[in-house]
């Protein structure tokens, strides 16, 4: 693995953990720090522009130029239903976890409890997680998910009317390199952005910050190992049998190093896809696991997710009652395992938990969560992608049969 191509890909997080600590430091010795908060409520109010036509045609278009087959399907079907199982399976490992160890001690700020977005009923909730009253309701970030919905069924009725060879087909396409550009340039601006906010921050809320965010991580790295030792074994053994534990701690080491030395999930498929071959998990079983699940699989996210809700809640003072188990779980759900795909679907899963937890406090509930998602970011990739080759034993259960790797093993 090449030093530079690593330093790379970790150069941007660097710069903007260094913003952050500095912006801290800076914080802690002005008090009147504050005043530099407007240079981060600019990047804020940028990015909440960009997130509707981004989402839209990302999905619409990922959705619009897809193909199928028949064992194709099955190997899809198999294959999302196990992301959403273990992503629920980590979401609700995590829901527990803080519960007992909560990452906030001492609220930052008390808020009135109704201004938390509680005040709805489970199926007035539910309606307004899928769909809006009209259009024009859809062009608000606070609609992410009833977006990703329309979205979805945009993609669908274009796959149906010719896919890729129409002109809406490519017209997607366009506007998602287009907004993929926007993105990148608006991004520069991240750490200048982030200094301010995280001076501002703690000018205002003193030390509590950095207990706070030590916390999390304390949560975080050490879940991320035990996960591995535990749920991995487990994913392996019923999918893969007698023998599979052996056979997939033989092989997941590279895929480890490389997502952690890359922290991308997609630049880990050539190695996942390598590890796959020498296994003899089926190729057409591989080719659709890992590039799916280098977008959609992701425990580590799901992890994450939780853990960003219940950090906010303690920052606000609220409890993160047995209530919230559904929601949680569904919100994590869905903003990791449908969102990772999306370009920049980090900061869109953000959106999505601002704007169903925290829809009036969106410019401080936000850089909050960025920069959990920042500093846990490397294991939560580990998880992600190294991850995507264990699915392969699951996926290759129900389309290969349940002894598949024993007449591998046997040849």
């Amino acid at each position: 693995m090449d030093k530079k191509a690593v330093a790379k890909n970790y150069r941007f997080m660097a710069v903007m953990l260094i913003a952050m600590v500095a912006g801290a430091v800076v914080g802690w010795v002005w008090p009147s720090a504050s005043v530099l908060k407007p240079l981060g409520t600019v990047f804020i109010n940028m990015m909440f522009c960009i997130v509707v036509p981004l989402v839209f045609a990302s999905i619409a278009g990922a959705v619009a130029n897809m193909g199928s087959r028949k064992r194709a399907g099955k190997i899809m079907g198999v294959t999302i239903g196990t992301f959403v199982v273990t992503g629920a399976i980590a979401a609700v490992i995590m829901f527990l976890l803080v519960k007992v160890f909560p990452p906030v001690l001492e609220p930052w700020q008390e808020i009135p409890q109704e201004e938390m977005g509680e005040y709805a009923s489970f199926s007035t909730m539910l309606v307004n997680f899928f769909t809006a009253e009209d259009f024009v309701g859809l062009l608000s970030r606070r609609a992410m998910l009833p977006l990703i919905v329309f979205s979805l069924l945009f993609g669908f009725a274009v796959n149906l009317n010719g896919g890729h060879d129409t002109v809406v087909g490519k017209f997607l396409e366009d506007l998602t390199n287009v907004m993929l550009k926007f993105v990148k340039i608006v991004t520069y601006y991240a750490p200048v952005a982030f200094f301010a906010i995280f001076a501002d921050l703690v000018a205002s809320y003193g030390p509590q910050i950095t207990a706070s965010y030590g916390r999390a991580l304390i949560l975080y790295y050490p879940l991320c190992f035990i996960y591995i030792f535990t749920a991995w074994p487990l994913f392996a053994r019923f999918g893969g049998g007698k023998g599979a534990v052996k056979t997939m701690f033989s092989h997941i080491a590279k895929p480890a190093v490389v997502s952690l030395g890359t922290c991308s999930s997609v630049a880990t498929i050539p190695t996942n896809m390598e590890e796959a071959e020498a296994t003899g998990i089926s190729k057409d079983v591989s080719d659709m696991v890992l590039p799916l699940g280098a977008t959609m699989h992701m425990d580590g996210s799901c992890f994450s997710c939780v853990l960003k809700i219940a950090f906010v809640l303690g920052v606000f003072g609220q409890d993160l009652g047995f209530k919230m188990l559904v929601p949680v779980v569904l919100v994590a759900v869905l903003s990791s395992v449908g969102m990772s795909g999306v370009p920049g679907g980090g900061y869109i899963g953000e959106y999505i938990i601002c704007s169903i937890f925290f829809p009036e406090q969106m410019t401080m509930a936000f850089p909050i969560l960025v920069a959990i998602g920042n500093l846990v970011d490397p294991p939560a990739t580990m998880i992600n992608a190294a991850g995507d080759y264990v699915v392969c034993y699951i996926v290759s259960r129900f389309t290969d049969g349940r002894d598949w790797l024993q007449k591998k093993l046997a040849r």
